[in-house]
């Protein structure tokens, strides 16, 4: 028998083999007792853990690259696709009004060259919309609507120009135009451009903020002081044109046809005065918004009879059109370029028409030369091409302004389309 002393030794000297064995380091333990115990722990966590932590071989390196691709993907597809999908939303459906929806116009057999990184337009100059364009001994000159509104000491008339039309230059801070009819305020001046005279001289025609006029705008002409294309230009004391019916006017064009007659295109202001709604005549029934043919003497600013109206809006154009452009082809065939929709919104953009007569009547393209997505352009507008019909500048959105951009075009002449080409 034993006693209660031998039993309490027995157990003393049990515990102190139980903690000698697990005070022992790794490297005095057995290695299968190790080898049990990483085992029971690896079970223990979840199966990514076990991944990570069993030992690394190639197989196991590919397989976690492989997971780190496929979560890398997903990160970038949760960002990009609302973005993507906010952005088609919009396109579509602006806002509630539905004279605010418009829609892209894709074309099979021109959807190619859209696609074509050397068509792409360039950006020529910041904060410069509505350019018009000038070509005059070897030099480019484009002319903008001035860069901040209702600010009565901006220049009135930008200037920009290039000798190869790919690099520009913006002479900042000169103006065009420094001095102003006695009709028009000194804020708001929008969309000029020039035309050389038969003297050598140049007539400028713009868009000029009446006074006392609510907002409302007419077409004005300066012609300049010598035979200089940058000017000065002194303009009239009085509006070119400024269709009250229509609540003004806004966005001349100059244009002379083969038989030496001078015209200016404009735009008669309708949605000014509009329904309401969405840019001011989204409400049926819409307010008419033509584009109105004037001729003129030869000095440019004489005005000879009536105007033509020959364009106006339809029901793929919003509430309005503007921004027209005359060309005419040496086959006799005249284009006539415009935008539709709103400058604010995306589905402003650049159309066309053509016809045998300047006068019309215009058969309008099934696509527009220029519309948000085409190069990654949002909302491009108030186009002007050069008179032989291969090159054009534009504006479009660019961080938070309207830039200019420059690039060439081809007419197709059977057809009578238009694509974008390389410069």
């Amino acid at each position: 028998m034993h006693s209660s002393a031998d039993k309490e030794a027995a157990k003393a000297t049990t515990s102190v083999q139980s903690l000698s064995a697990s005070q022992l380091s790794d490297d005095e333990r057995p290695s299968d007792e190790m080898d049990q115990e990483k085992e029971q722990l690896t079970q223990e966590k979840g199966p990514f853990s076990r991944l990570l932590a069993r030992p690394f071989n190639k197989r196991r390196i590919i397989l976690l690259s492989l997971i780190g691709l496929i979560l890398l993907g997903l990160i970038v597809l949760v960002i990009v696709l609302p973005l993507v999908l906010m952005k088609r939303h919009s396109i579509n459906h602006q806002n509630s009004d539905p004279g605010n929806t418009y829609h892209l116009f894709p074309t099979t057999g021109e959807a190619n060259s859209y696609h074509v990184l050397d068509n792409k337009p360039i950006l020529a100059v910041h904060n410069f919309p509505d350019p018009g364009l000038l070509h005059h001994n070897a030099t480019w000159y484009a002319y903008g609507t001035n860069p901040k509104k209702h600010d009565p000491q901006t220049i009135h008339v930008p200037v920009a120009t290039s000798t190869n039309f790919v690099n520009w230059t913006l002479h900042d801070g000169y103006d065009a135009m420094p001095t102003l009819g006695h009709w028009e305020l000194a804020v708001n001046h929008w969309a000029p451009d020039v035309i050389e005279r038969d003297d050598g001289k140049f007539v400028m025609y713009y868009s000029g903020q009446l006074k006392d006029g609510h907002g409302h705008h007419c077409i004005g002409a300066a012609v300049s002081t010598g035979t200089d294309p940058m000017g000065p230009f002194v303009p009239l004391n009085a509006s070119l044109a400024c269709p009250q019916k229509y609540g003004g006017a806004i966005d001349p064009s100059p244009f002379r046809d083969v038989d030496g007659k001078l015209y200016v295109v404009y735009k008669g202001d309708g949605n000014s005065v509009g329904s309401g709604g969405y840019c001011g005549n989204s409400i049926v029934p819409r307010r008419p918004v033509p584009l109105i043919l004037q001729e003129l003497e030869g000095d440019g600013i004489t005005k000879v009879g009536e105007p033509d109206i020959i364009l106006d809006i339809n029901d793929t154009d919003g509430p309005l059109i503007e921004a027209p452009n005359i060309i005419r082809r040496n086959d006799g065939t005249y284009f006539l370029f415009f935008s539709s929709h709103c400058f604010t919104s995306l589905g402003y953009n650049v159309k066309y028409a053509h016809a045998r007569s300047v006068k019309g009547p215009y058969t309008r393209a099934a696509r527009p030369l220029l519309q948000t997505e085409d190069f990654g352009l949002d909302a491009p507008g108030g186009a002007t091409l050069s008179p032989d019909g291969t090159k054009i500048v534009f504006h479009a959105n660019c961080g938070g302004q309207r830039c200019m951009y420059a690039g060439g075009v081809h007419i197709q002449p059977t057809e009578n389309t238009i694509t974008m080409a390389a410069l």
